[in-house]
Formats: structure tokens, sequence, C-alpha cells
């Protein structure tokens, strides 16, 4: 018998221009938690795809307790008993969370019927087993994410996996439900089940990891037990060298005028009187716990949520915003945290995504100028380092942290004057949130106003140079940089309700 329960040797993953798996080997114990770390665009997608018989290697073996496997589709895999729970869930949101535990599992009784009093019955113990007290025959969209999530860790509990990958689990899950989360993990360790546990959040491996896997460029750069690493070797190992800077400040020169002012916003039942102003050549961070109202703040101000009482001003004159065309009329670009929902066209190419957000700049008469379009998109790949094969790869094809550098080039090429950043770094790894630190640098340079939302504190107090802090669709506080109060205590005791005293 193997040690391992899993173990991939010497995988090598071709793509036309792109080795994405170069000798790649990894190797998982039962009843252990591996963490798995890379930049994006290192080939952690493609060694999961590999792994779960969604793409096969051009060379390399999978063995599942010590005997060879081929896995010509995620069949395969789900029968040797390996299962995945990935960053974007496959859940039915209008189907029971029992019909999304069983689906294409389904238990049949006499005469073919499917048996849903069993089914019930056997979804609520799983989600029970998980920690979920939960009514099973809910649709499933009425849940939140970390439900929901569990749905898809119970389908894997359902085929007796005997390995579990979890691809960025908590890259939208509030602080709660990643407590739970973490609980589940050890839980599902404790029965013998082994469990890859992918992330960028260089705390979580250290929290819940036995030993963690370093990839890069494809390859297996190191394995370590978690206790014989720590931060700056994670990085470097990552990223080829050590960075000295996570987060590389730069000051620019504040405006003598705000650029936005906000008075008295009002949404119904979600903003109650938000005052704020944002100055040119300042980064201004929003702060807080999820649900406290920051994307809803920006989302009014861009005129994607209509709006119940309040005004708008950009440079001193008030701004009659009411769509998303208006706002970006005015001068806003808005990256949402939700790129590849609202952010791109995942099918069209990034020379196409590039100008979506202005066309008419790209445009002679009714023609669109593609020398101008070719010449501006080499620029940003060079200059936001999209690793790309070409310009004419479609977005859907790239690394995730690739995918948010494609949004931000299509704004940058806008011209617009205020830059709302939504999570700017979620799901993106350290050395890409570094380019994108340095792409607001470089906007502040210019004089442009940048707002950042962002629930990871060290980004908040590493890059701004002014702090809102929210609660509940109400602004708590107001922290400048050289303010007593600019610390992760303060600013989380603003974000539970309390108030700082000045």
């Amino acid at each position: 018998m193997s040690e391992y329960v899993v173990e991939l040797k010497n995988a090598t993953k071709r793509f036309p221009g792109v080795v994405a798996l170069k000798n790649m080997s990894l190797a998982v114990k039962p009843g252990e938690i591996l963490g798995l770390i890379g930049e994006n665009g290192a080939g952690k997608s493609t060694l999961i795809k590999v792994l779960t018989g969604v793409h096969q290697a051009d060379e390399g073996q999978i063995f599942v307790n010590g005997q060879e496997m081929h896995f010509k589709d995620p069949n395969d895999s789900a029968a040797a008993g390996i299962a995945c729970v990935y960053q974007e869930l496959n859940i039915e949101k209008l189907l029971s969370v029992t019909d999304n535990i069983f689906i294409n599992k389904w238990i049949k009784g006499p005469g073919g019927l499917l048996d849903y009093p069993t089914m019930h019955k056997k979804a609520k113990e799983v989600m029970a087993s998980l920690g979920q007290d939960i009514d099973p025959t809910k649709a499933a969209g009425t849940f939140g994410m970390g439900v929901q999530q569990m749905i898809e860790i119970a389908k894997a509990v359902l085929i007796d996996a005997k390995m579990i990958i979890m691809d960025e689990p908590t890259s939208s899950l509030g602080e709660k439900e990643v407590e739970q989360l973490m609980t589940t993990c050890r839980d599902l360790r404790d029965r013998g089940i082994g469990i890859v546990f992918v992330s960028h959040k260089l705390e979580e491996l250290f929290e819940l990891c036995d030993r963690v896997t370093v990839m890069r460029d494809g390859e297996h750069i190191w394995t370590k037990k978690v206790t014989e690493t720590d931060n700056d070797d994670l990085i470097a190992g990552m990223v080829g060298r050590t960075l000295e800077n996570q987060f590389p400040k730069e000051f620019g020169q504040k405006s003598a005028e705000p650029m936005l002012k906000v008075e008295h916003l009002e949404e119904g039942g979600v903003l109650y009187d938000v005052n704020f102003e944002a100055y040119g050549g300042q980064i201004l961070g929003f702060a807080g716990l999820v649900g406290a109202g920051r994307t809803e703040t920006m989302r009014a101000i861009f005129g994607a949520d209509p709006i119940d009482g309040g005004k708008v001003y950009i440079h001193g004159k008030e701004a009659k915003i009411k769509t998303p065309r208006d706002a970006i009329q005015a001068g806003i670009a808005f990256l949402t945290e939700d790129r590849k929902g609202q952010g791109l066209v995942l099918a069209q190419t990034i020379r196409t995504n590039l100008i979506l957000a202005n066309l008419k700049g790209f445009s002679d008469g009714p023609f669109l100028n593609e020398k101008r379009i070719l010449e501006t998109g080499e620029q940003h790949i060079a200059s936001l380092r999209i690793k790309t094969p070409s310009i004419d790869e479609i977005v859907g094809q790239l690394s995730g942290g690739n995918q948010q550098k494609v949004v931000i080039g299509k704004w940058v090429n806008t011209d617009a004057d205020i830059f709302i950043f939504d999570e700017p770094t979620r799901g993106i790894d350290v050395g890409a949130k570094v380019e994108v630190y340095n792409v607001m640098n470089s906007l502040v340079k210019q004089g442009k106003c940048v707002i950042m939302i962002s629930s990871e504190m060290p980004e908040i107090l590493g890059m701004s140079d002014r702090v809102i802090v929210m609660r509940g669709g109400k602004v708590m506080a107001q922290v400048e940089r050289d303010s007593k109060h600019f610390n992760q205590e303060s600013i989380m005791k603003a974000a539970w309700g309390g108030t700082l005293d000045d």
C-alpha cells in the first residue's frame, strides 16, 4: 500500500503556446490537509483539472491508493474517489438542497421513481454532519454562500471521496463562514479524508494545513511541513524572489478640492445618510465587515442601483447620475468585485475586452481603429504584465489575476478621473497583488482619485491615505493615515459598531 491516498507524478500538460504543467508532482496522505499555493498562472487550475479528469496530462501518472489510474473524464475521477469544490460553485440555485446533493446520483424506489423521503433524510444527515441544520427541501439559492459551499462538500462526502480539492474556498465567505469551513475541513481530516486546500491567503494555510506545496510556472518548487516555513519563505517560493514590500505605497499630490463629494446618500433599507469626500492624488480605503454597505454605496454612486435621496458632486458640480453610462461620461470607472459576471465578456478576446468601456475613443466614425486598438492593447499587456500567448487569447482562458488586470486595462482606457476598485485583489496571488497596487500608485501619481473597497485589513492600512469605516449602511468613522486611530484595532472597533474617541 502507498502512504499516499492520491499521488500525481511528473505530469506535463501543454496547450497551444503554453506549457501549463511541467514535470509536476503532488502527493496527499489520507487524513492530511495539504496547502497548495502559487501565483496566478502558476498552473494550479490545470493541475486541478488533470486530477479531476477534465484534462488529460500529456505525460505523467496518477495513483489512487497506490494503483495507477487513467481518467478519461470527471466521472472516472469521481468514481476513484476524487472530488473538487470549485471557486465558482456548481450550484443549481432554483433546485432544492437535496436535488443539488443527489444530482446524477438519485436514489430510486420501487417502480424506478425517485425516493425523495430517503434522499431528504440523507441530505439532512450529511448537512448536519457538516454543521448545517437546514431544511433540505428548500431551494439552494435561498441560502448564503457558506451553506452553498457546504452543499458542494456534501456532494463529495456522499460519493465517499478519498480526497477533496478545495479551490479558493474562502474567497467569497464572511468571517463566521470561514470559521465553519475550517472546522469542517478538520472534521473531514479526522475522518481520514485527504484535502488539497488551494488558497492565496497565507494565514489560512498556517492555520489549517499540515504541509504546503508551492508551484511556480507549472512546476513543483517545494513541499514542506507548515511548521518548517513562514510567510517570506512561501512568497519567495511562489514569486522566485522575496517581496521586500507587500504594499508598495506611493504618495501623490492631494487635490485642493474633493474630486468626489457624496452628501446624504440614502437607499431604502440599505444606505443611511452616507457622507464622504474623496480627493485626487489619494487612495480612499473603505473598510467594514461583509454586508456593511460599501459595495452598495459605490453601486449607488455609479448609477447601478437607484437612490432615494442625496447628492453626488464631481469637481464641485452636482452630477445627475441615473445609469452607469451617466457615471462613465462623468469620469467614473468602477472595477466590480465580480470580475467574471460584471467586469468581462469571458468568451471574447483580451483585445475586445480592453476597449469595451470606451468604444467611441477607439473609433474613427463608424469604424474601429484596429491599429490604435492593437497598440494600446499591447501597451497594457506589457505595463500590466498580463500573462498571455497573444492579445487575441480568449479572456476566459486566463488565470484570475490576469483577468483582473484586463478589467483594470479596460477602465484605464476610459481616461476616467475617479477609479473605484471593489476588492481589487480578491482571489489573486501576492505577485499579482503588487502589480495591481502599482497600477493604483500610477493613477494616484497622475492626480486621479482612487477609492478602494477591501476586506483585507493589511491592504487597507498598507495602501490607503484615508479610511472610511462602514457598518449597516452607515459611515462609522473616517481615519486619516497620520491619525492615532490608523491601526487594525481602531478600524475593527468601528466596523463592529464602536466609536473612536478623537
